[in-house]
């Protein structure tokens, strides 16, 4: 009954198709969600982080729980007059920190294994016996350990059970030395032996920032990752995380992803299509042309007609000879850019389901606006993606039935002029596709179903 509750809740907040979607992709035997917990969230929002670890149980995924203390430990050594040093950002471990940070450890793992025990879902502490390792090669650092082996039939058994491991980040050497590895490492280590389909690391920040403080929603490594660091987008402690996030998604299986998010939104992130935190994915290249030749004219013709919902006219393929076209995803994405005469001028931008759930869509327009810094486009009124567009506007003016977003533009004689141009359009699609309302895509979307 419990499930059934959360269920409909889910449904609530996402729609029904999407949560069905990411129950398939991340939920069954063998899928494993592997978390990093920092200690500061432990120590400050406790409450709120027992009761996402418990839903995420609730709703079938498998929790693995890789939790740190840094905050915790820090203020012990202080209290106990024990000096600690870092180089190169990580903490050199002598025996009495060694000592300390064990201790430490232990009682943080307890508490929240006592909150996650307090709403009705067993967890499983691991204070060790999960990770081998040898000591690192930087003498400098002391009992730091660097991780040669995991060893999971404790965490497959307890998941099994339907407990909740909770891992603390110590192994042993072969020689039985006990060793400190950074947690990061270790929720690294651990998801990719376990091959987990999800990793998620919860931060108050809920998520990866830009440089004015706002939560970037998607990134695609393979697409997005180079152009942030050499354009400084991302920098410091946040370019870090995310390199560190590319090399682990390189050993995972193409399909796997990474949340960066907070416990208050841990519902939104992993099941809606517009989330609540930033998604990291591996990803593929957008491919970008003049004309379609060499493509698949049969699947962009596909993708534009799920995208709308509406019939192609005939001849609209036949109109792009000129037109630069970006695909994303092996069709699961598309945008077609024509150049105007004040502008270049959005024509279509198309989006399967697939591609909304894999954040491919921010992916699409970041690199669009690398390409054109300047741009104008329409949409219907009654387009769910209004607001993504609007966010991503420089201005807008509606006009009866459509709205005309711009960015970019200089002068109000050009934004005029291309404003114009958008009305004066023609139409692209005909009569409505005819299929049943099960499988109507986009439903709940926040990002852009199309554009046109």
């Amino acid at each position: 009954m419990l499930r059934e509750i959360v269920m409909n809740l889910l449904h609530n907040l996402g729609g029904r198709a999407e949560v069905d979607r990411y129950l398939r992709e991340h939920t069954g035997e063998g899928r494993y969600a592997v978390i990093k917990v920092g200690g500061g969230l432990i120590e400050d929002d406790l409450d709120e982080l027992a009761s996402a670890l418990v839903f995420m149980r609730h709703v079938g995924l498998a929790p693995v729980i890789v939790h740190g203390a840094g905050p915790q430990l820090t203020r012990e050594l202080e209290a106990k007059n024990i000096k600690t040093n870092f180089i190169d950002g990580l903490r050199v471990t002598s025996p009495e920190v060694l000592t300390a940070a064990q201790r430490i450890f232990q009682r943080v793992g307890a508490q929240l294994a006592d909150a996650i025990d307090e709403r009705g879902v067993t967890a499983r502490p691991l204070n060790m016996g999960v990770f081998l390792a040898q000591q690192s090669e930087h003498k400098a650092l002391g009992h730091v350990g660097e991780v040669t082996g995991v060893n999971t039939e404790s965490i497959k058994h307890a998941c099994k059970m339907g407990q909740l491991p909770i891992i603390s980040p110590f192994a042993t050497s072969p020689h039985g030395q006990l060793l400190n590895i950074n947690a990061d490492t270790a929720t690294r280590a651990l998801a990719i032996e376990l091959n987990a389909t999800k990793i998620i690391y919860l931060t108050p920040t809920g998520g990866i920032l830009d440089p004015n403080g706002k939560v970037i929603n998607a990134v695609n490594c393979t697409e997005d990752l180079e152009p942030m660091l050499e354009s400084g987008i991302i920098s410091g402690g946040m370019a870090r995380k995310l390199i560190e996030i590319r090399d682990l998604l390189h050993n995972l299986d193409e399909h796997a992803s990474v949340s960066i998010t907070s416990p208050a939104k841990i519902a939104r992130e992993l099941f809606t299509h517009k989330g609540s935190g930033t998604l990291v994915r591996q990803g593929r290249p957008i491919t970008v042309q003049t004309g379609t030749e060499g493509l698949d004219t049969d699947r962009i013709k596909h993708l534009l007609e799920q995208s709308f919902s509406r019939q192609l006219n005939p001849t609209y393929l036949d109109s792009l000879s000129d037109a630069k076209i970006y695909i994303g995803g092996d069709y699961a994405a598309i945008a077609v850019l024509k150049q105007h005469e004040h502008a270049w001028y959005l024509d279509k931008l198309g989006l399967s389901e697939r591609a909304q759930g894999i954040g491919l869509g921010a992916s699409l327009w970041n690199r669009i606006k690398r390409d054109h810094p300047s741009l104008y486009w329409r949409s219907r009124t009654t387009n769910d993606a209004n607001k993504w567009y609007l966010s991503r506007a420089d201005g807008m003016h509606r006009a009866n039935e459509w709205l005309v977003f711009w960015y970019g533009l200089e002068t109000r004689t050009q934004i005029d002029a291309c404003i114009a141009d958008a009305l004066d359009l023609d139409h692209s699609f005909g009569q409505p596709l005819s299929k049943p309302e099960s499988s109507i895509e986009h439903k709940h979307s926040q990002e852009p179903a199309h554009a046109g």
